[in-house]
């Protein structure tokens, strides 16, 4: 009988390509997370296993205006800089917290804000959606609107889908225009070219 342990199975596996190891690391890495508050440490021990494959935190997003990684644990760091970067930080962390104060469930959470590196940690809403019918991708920003906010980015790459509950989730709101009931609302939204 073999007395290979589950750690040394893992380091002898052939590589993943790089694609699947990132999603299903995050996936993995969030669940084994979730998983060690109700286990104990044999899932922190998996947690650790998963670590050793050689895959560093996964640049999401690396554009002039924001660096977006997720980390082992899931969690996903967004680096604002470029044009208005202090403005379009300030306002995402603003449209975030609106969005949790009146309890929307369907966009990230802010986990940390740090103001000198403008620099948000938040909850992961999923891996990105490659195809929408039109119609459904306009029902799922305006189901946003319900909270008091209306997003003015309304493209596929801002739609994730979350596996654990099956939701349409909503990232990206440094543009988003919060909806105070006033004539006056609040966004960031760049003018229309003329």
């Amino acid at each position: 009988p073999s007395t290979a342990t589950d750690k040394d199975r893992f380091k002898k596996a052939p590589r993943m390509p790089e694609a699947i190891t990132t999603w299903s690391i995050v996936s993995v890495m969030t669940r084994a997370h979730q998983a060690s508050v109700h286990l104990g440490s044999s899932a922190c021990q998996w947690a650790g296993v998963l670590k050793n494959l050689g895959t560093k935190m996964h640049e999401i997003k690396d554009t002039a205006r924001a660096l977006v990684r997720i980390g082992y644990d899931g969690r996903v760091h967004k680096t604002f800089r470029g044009h208005l970067a202090r403005e379009r930080f300030e306002h995402e962390v603003r449209v975030l917290r609106h969005l949790e104060e009146k309890g929307c469930t369907f966009v990230p959470r802010l986990l940390e804000v740090d103001p000198g590196a403008m620099k948000i940690t938040t909850t992961h809403c999923g891996g990105r959606v490659d195809h929408m019918n039109p119609e459904r991708q306009g029902e799922v920003f305006a189901e946003l609107e319900q909270y008091g906010v209306r997003h003015e980015d309304r493209e596929l790459r801002n739609i994730t889908y979350r596996i654990p509950d099956g939701r349409f989730c909503i990232i990206d709101f440094e543009f988003a225009t919060l909806l105070d009931g006033t004539d006056h609302p609040v966004s960031l939204k760049p003018s229309p070219v003329k």
